[in-house]
């Protein structure tokens, strides 16, 4: 049996190195992770060895055998037949018994891997799950890409015995830790003005007043609203209809002259909530013709609302067009209309903006809830 020792940075770098020497016949036996030390014991590097064997045995392991004691039957003669026959059988027994024990010890060890064609890297069954799982939610390629490399690491410096569960929730510590940084949840109520932008129809005035009486309820805010929609009757209804239920004062804006006359109207009010009129996102000059409207000199925090109900590619050209004006974070509405969050996890995590809101129906005030990191990624993984 051929046995080496190989250590790369990764564990997929240091498969490539065990087949292209040992051919995909090896077998691992060993692997973990290993530190060195640097200068002075600073400047530790991570790397991973990994010990395979190749048995050539393993190919035809009796024929050598039984082709040495027939050479002996020729030679010694008839007298002797029965004597030597019984010798090869028994190691005929011996050697089987050997290879079975290999075979018993080889598929413990591949109880749990999968072979991946596209790229002939064995990957654990719970890991294969875990990919599953991240493709089907639409996790971003690349992303997945790093959580997977990562979760090969942890899988073989745990000695390949983690269970389905504990890969789950190993990813989901991953993924939060990956977002935990930026600042999640609800408004900061350092900023006295609250504007709401987004497309048309991801729920906006919805979502406006839901935020409202959360501060009126739970936080005990004297409100008042803007609203800058002048394109659609039944949406200056709706916000009035809401200003009525919350006894909150309300403000129709066709121009900066009414902008500043409703903030000065409003001074005494600890918090005002702007809503915004849902154009078509792809053109540009809507979202300018906000400059026109709104004073962003104001005292203001601004969100971008999206639907979980539309396309990753859109959200992030929706993005792209608001990063005109300056975007503190995004509120993520239709939760109640999906079973996929990927997008929800891509924005933020490649956007670096956190999530204030993540809405799952109609209802005021209910019907939201302050995003954490923690509520993200359950979403996406599914354990708690």
């Amino acid at each position: 049996m051929k046995v080496k020792k190989y250590r790369a940075a990764t564990m997929p770098e240091a498969m490539k190195l065990v087949r292209s020497e040992l051919g995909h016949e090896a077998i691992i036996l060993n692997s973990k992770v290993i530190q060195t030390r640097g200068f002075f014991g600073l400047f530790k590097k991570r790397s991973i060895e990994v010990i395979a064997a190749l048995d050539d045995k393993m190919k035809d392991p009796i024929k050598p055998v039984i082709k040495e004691k027939q050479k002996s039957v020729e030679t010694e003669g008839p007298s002797k037949n029965s004597q030597i026959l019984k010798s090869v059988d028994n190691n005929h027994v011996l050697i089987s018994k050997d290879l079975q024990n290999e075979l018993t010890e080889l598929k413990a060890l591949l109880k749990n891997v999968k072979m991946e064609s596209s790229e002939g890297i064995p990957l654990p069954t719970p890991i294969q799950d875990l990919k599953n799982r991240l493709t089907n939610q639409g996790i971003d390629q690349e992303l997945m890409n790093s959580l997977l490399k990562a979760a090969i690491e942890e899988w073989y410096s745990n000695g390949g015995k983690m269970t389905g569960a504990e890969v789950l929730k190993w990813a989901k510590t991953y993924l939060i830790n990956q977002i935990s940084h930026l600042s999640f949840g609800d408004i900061s109520f350092k900023k006295k003005f609250i504007l709401v932008v987004g497309p048309t129809g991801v729920g906006k005035t919805t979502t406006l007043a839901k935020i409202a009486a959360n501060c009126i309820l739970k936080y005990k805010k004297k409100v008042a609203f803007i609203t800058t929609d002048t394109y659609r009757i039944a949406a200056i209804d709706q916000l009035k209809t809401y200003a009525n239920i919350l006894n909150a004062p309300i403000e129709v804006c066709y121009n900066l002259d009414d902008f500043q006359k409703a903030t000065q109207a409003f001074t005494n009010y600890d918090l005002v909530f702007i809503d915004t009129a849902g154009r078509n996102f792809r053109n540009r000059k809507y979202v300018e013709d906000l400059n026109h409207i709104i004073d962003f000199q104001k005292d203001i925090e601004t969100f971008l609302v999206l639907s979980l109900t539309s396309k990753q590619m859109d959200m992030e050209e929706i993005y792209q067009q608001f990063s005109l004006i300056s975007i503190d974070k995004m509120i993520f509405s239709k939760a109640d209309e999906t079973s996929t969050f990927g997008s929800l996890y891509n924005m933020i995590y490649k956007k670096q903006k956190a999530a204030a809101y993540i809405t799952n129906g109609q209802n005021v005030p209910d019907d939201f809830i302050a995003a954490t990191p923690e509520n993200v990624v359950s979403r996406i993984i599914g354990v708690d």
